[in-house]
């Protein structure tokens, strides 16, 4: 019975004409897993687009509408030699759990055979094997097989699956070659212990998959990325909005179903679920997510509300301009994944050579052989010389070239706040030449700061500090914190989008807007000194004072950026933000290029234009309005205190108030770059040697097990080097 498929749930609208999938491919490790699958979907009539993404193994697809099947895509991917399926969140992380683990577990019982077959290959080696007993030798080699052959068959799956899926797609990978001479080192150990062979080179197979099940897992680790973006825009989709269909009656109903032009009902506490315009009611909004501005801003008759906004205090209705798929936070949506699919084609130094490595090994061992048979050697000398040379081009060093370096200087960067989001991160960095600032939560701390504390007297600091534990809004949180409040008022009262009012022996006390403390002469002074503050006013019957809020510059912000100068990067702020703010802080640091006001896709444009000149440009925000421009970016960075969707997207995120980690992450960065390039010529240079003298017969698979073994340690040595820089990272540390 022939059971048919339909995809259709999983395919998207991409455009006019167009049509969008995501698959999750198994299988995926290279560079050349990439371009073979790139190649063979592209082939398919009609497909317009088909990329690869490494990092999460998803392939994205479009093609014109109404000419393909879906379920075509995933035969041709299996006949490629791949299992796919469409993706999915939820499924997509499980499925990654699944595999670490998995790997987890081979490597464990690959380490575990490896130290016990050394142990009983130590006598083999600490005598003269022919002065042995052959009782005693054949027991020390049917002990290793016992153990060895179990052991391999298990841990060897990760590559004996990849490899029998590529021969199954007549084509080639490199689990192609690692499994040919581990199949070949155990078959010929078997062998030769039931011939009674003076040696067996279970050792040196078992010995091979555990360094290649290291590398493996570390590169898992390093590749693994946060997956939380979708839930993210979904927590700030609003599924359902409250329109009006009559004058007065009101009907809550699905986002799809409204149309720009309608007018809906957006009540206190609400999450706003289209764009448009107030045009009736008066309250405060909180748009932080989207523009990246964290005070409330007053929504009355003839502001702008985008998808995405909560409203705080009053109720609001609501002319719809924009809705669903048109909104800006949809908007900021396509944006991201945009640009997290252009940036998923960067190529790792370690898989550009992936592509010829099996060919080029394969060949090698073939003519290794051919040669010493046709020099008149006998096909067991000849085989067992083909495996040693299979054993020692064995890519472990050239696998672990990369992601050793990664791994410790993701350690030494943990260690100096700064945590790593991506695999290639590391590699990115370290080729940045230039950095964009946001200014609002990265330049500047996240939360507000009275400046003017210390001019307050401390009794009146003191009462309105107690007094601004009774409201939410964050004007008044900074005032709260300024004074180290710890218990409010009792009866304090607020009233929605004025302040709080209680009375204290007998004297009526105020915080809020200077009209609601009767403060207005006194905030116009301040307003004019201070451009780009926020004011709350105190009265405390005819006793009027007014705070000075706004959002301070990162303490060592000025050391940073005169930091960042010696080292050959240009700087440039690009801020949603007000003018005068974005100008001062600018002023303040030094950055003389600066923007002002920008929106998602400014800073894209921006970008955008310093990649056509060449730029690498590193970008560092923290809003929901950032996240765009931080996918776009060649590489990227987040304080902790930015909104999830950044930190989500960012490629590295940094602990703490100081800016400092940005400097430390720059040094070790370039550091490791040059450590893994490197390694990278450590192993290509033993190869060079090695293969010669494989390929002469002088060594045994045993011997090259060793050898390969020995210039893995030799890569993971130099990694360590990582730790340190010569940059004076430790100054940058507090």
């Amino acid at each position: 019975m022939q059971v048919s498929r339909d995809f259709s749930h999983y395919v998207r609208a991409a455009g006019e004409g167009l049509q969008h999938i995501d698959l999750a491919v198994e299988g995926v490790h290279c560079a050349g897993c990439m371009a073979k699958i790139e190649r063979g979907l592209s082939a398919i009539p009609d497909v317009t687009l088909a990329r690869v993404n490494l990092t999460d193994r998803r392939v994205a697809l479009e093609w014109k509408e109404g000419t393909l099947d879906p379920a075509r895509f995933i035969d041709r991917l299996e006949e490629l030699g791949y299992k796919a399926y469409p993706y999915e969140t939820a499924s997509a992380e499980a499925t990654e759990v699944a595999e670490s683990r998995f790997l987890l577990r081979c490597l464990g019982v690959a380490a575990f055979a490896t130290m016990n077959v050394m142990m009983l290959s130590i006598p083999v080696w600490s005598g003269n094997v022919s002065d042995m007993l052959p009782e005693q030798r054949d027991f020390f080699h049917w002990l290793s097989a016992l153990i060895a052959l179990p052991a391999a068959a298990y841990a060897g799956q990760p590559f004996f699956r990849s490899a029998w899926r590529a021969l199954a797609a007549k084509t080639t990978n490199m689990d192609v070659p690692i499994s040919i001479g581990v199949t070949l080192a155990l078959g010929m150990s078997v062998v030769e212990t039931i011939n009674h062979a003076e040696h067996a080179y279970f050792d040196a197979a078992i010995m091979l998959l555990t360094f290649l099940l290291v590398g493996r897992v570390l590169d898992q680790n390093m590749r693994r990325r946060t997956r939380a973006v979708a839930g993210n825009l979904a927590a700030l989709k609003a599924e359902t909005a409250t329109k009006f269909v009559g004058p007065d009656e009101i009907s809550q109903v699905p986002v799809a179903a409204i149309n720009p032009g309608d007018i809906v009902l957006l009540r206190p506490g609400e999450r706003c679920a289209v764009d448009g315009t107030v045009i009736e009611g008066r309250s405060e909004i909180d748009q932080s997510l989207i523009t990246g501005e964290t005070l409330y801003v007053t929504a009355d008759r003839g502001t702008p509300v985008y998808a995405g906004s909560m409203n705080i205090s009053g109720t609001l209705r609501v002319r719809v301009s924009a809705a669903s798929e048109a909104t800006l936070l949809a908007e900021i949506t396509r944006l991201l994944d945009n640009a997290l699919e252009a940036r998923s084609r960067y190529r790792r130094l370690a898989d550009r050579a992936s592509r010829l490595y099996a060919p080029v090994v394969h060949a090698t061992a073939f003519l290794t052989v051919l040669g010493w048979v046709l020099a008149g050697a006998g096909w067991h000398d000849a085989i067992v010389t083909g495996v040693a040379v299979l054993i020692i081009t064995c890519p472990c060093a050239l696998g672990l070239a990369i992601p050793t370096v990664q791994t410790v200087a993701s350690g030494a960067m943990f260690k100096s706040g700064v945590l790593l989001n991506a695999g290639d991160a590391i590699e990115r960095l370290a080729e940045a030449d230039h950095i964009i600032f946001d200014k609002t939560g990265t330049l500047t701390l996240p939360d507000l700061d009275v400046v003017n504390a210390a001019a307050i007297p401390a009794e009146i600091l003191g009462l309105a500090g107690q007094l601004a534990l009774s409201s939410h809004h964050p004007v008044a949180a900074a005032v709260a914190q300024a004074a180290r409040a710890k218990s409010p008022i009792v009866g304090a009262v607020e009233e929605a989008g004025q302040g709080v009012r209680a009375c204290v022996d007998g004297v009526e006390i105020r915080l809020g807007r200077p009209s609601f403390c009767g403060a207005e002469e006194l905030v116009r002074g301040g307003a004019d000194l201070d451009p780009e503050a926020s004011v709350v006013a105190f009265s405390r019957g005819a006793e009027k004072i007014v705070f000075t809020v706004r959002q301070a510059l990162r303490p060592d912000a000025v050391t940073v950026i005169a930091a960042l100068k010696p080292r050959n990067v240009g700087l440039e702020i690009l801020s949603g933000d007000r003018e005068p703010a974005v100008k001062a802080a600018a002023n303040a640091l030094g950055i003389p290029e600066w923007r002002a006001g920008v929106t998602p896709a400014d800073k894209i444009a921006r970008i955008e234009e310093l990649k056509r000149r060449g730029t690498r440009v590193l970008m560092v925000g923290d809003g929901m309005n950032d996240a765009p421009s931080l996918a776009a970016a060649h590489v990227s960075m987040s304080p902790i205190s930015a909104a999830h969707l950044s930190q989500a997207t960012a490629d590295l995120v940094f602990l703490g108030k100081p800016l400092a980690p940005v400097v430390t992450a720059v040094d070790y960065a370039r550091k490791a770059l040059h450590l893994m390039r490197q390694n990278l010529w450590l192993a290509i240079g033993y190869n060079i040697l090695a293969v010669p003298i494989a390929i002469s017969g002088i060594v045994t698979p045993l011997i090259a097990a060793a050898a390969m073994s020995g210039s893995s340690i030799l890569v993971m040595l130099n990694a360590l080097r990582a730790r340190s820089t010569s940059r004076g990272i430790t100054s940058w540390k507090s």
